[in-house]
């Protein structure tokens, strides 16, 4: 007979019997993930005022939800500038990136970082007709999204997109992929 006791409060949390944050996280790594940058672009505090900056976030939690209509998700931290700023901002991009821009998706993903005016200095980009967010040169492809459904996951938010634009201006290449905690190439 399966009871349950009043004793242990059901939170967040908790974790199954015997899962530590350590081994859940071991396991995890082991399923490879493509790796994309998403970029928002801060609205003016004003209407007059200058215009905000471009933020950009190395993403692997990011896949394709639905055909009809196009959603996808991109899982954020909770409290993330990009959650943050997504949660007022509805417009955003993807870049999916190619194994030879290791670099950008390094340079977005460390902690405490310098602005991200400057991390955007060097690397080659357009904006967005419509959703004004940096999109990658080089990218194998390139979407744009608008937020339907914010979906709040234990310490993450899910963010579920309609893909607005879809492109593929680029087909040299590999994607760059996530296993075992490191940036890696296919093959």
């Amino acid at each position: 007979m399966l009871t349950t006791s009043s004793a242990l409060p059901v939170t967040s949390s908790v974790h199954a019997e015997g899962v530590s944050n350590d081994e859940f996280r071991a396991a995890m790594t082991r399923l490879a993930a493509g790796v994309v940058l998403v970029t928002a672009h801060e609205p003016a505090l004003a209407p007059d005022g200058p215009r905000g900056e471009d933020v950009g976030m190395t993403a692997t939690a990011f896949v394709s939800v639905s055909l009809y209509p196009p959603l996808v998700l991109v899982s954020l931290r909770e409290g993330s500038r990009m959650d943050d700023l997504l949660d007022e901002q509805p417009l955003w991009g993807v870049s999916v990136l190619a194994e030879s821009q290791r670099h950008i998706a390094g340079r977005f993903s460390m902690k405490g970082r310098i602005s991200d005016r400057l991390l955007f200095e060097d690397i080659p980009c357009s904006r967005g007709e419509a959703s004004g967010a940096l999109l990658v040169g080089g990218a194998l492809a390139t979407l744009e999204c608008s937020t339907e459904q914010r979906i709040p996951a234990g310490d993450h938010t899910l963010v579920i997109g309609r893909v607005l634009t879809a492109r593929v201006p680029s087909t040299d290449g590999g994607p760059l992929t996530y296993f075992k905690g490191r940036y890696r190439q296919l093959g």
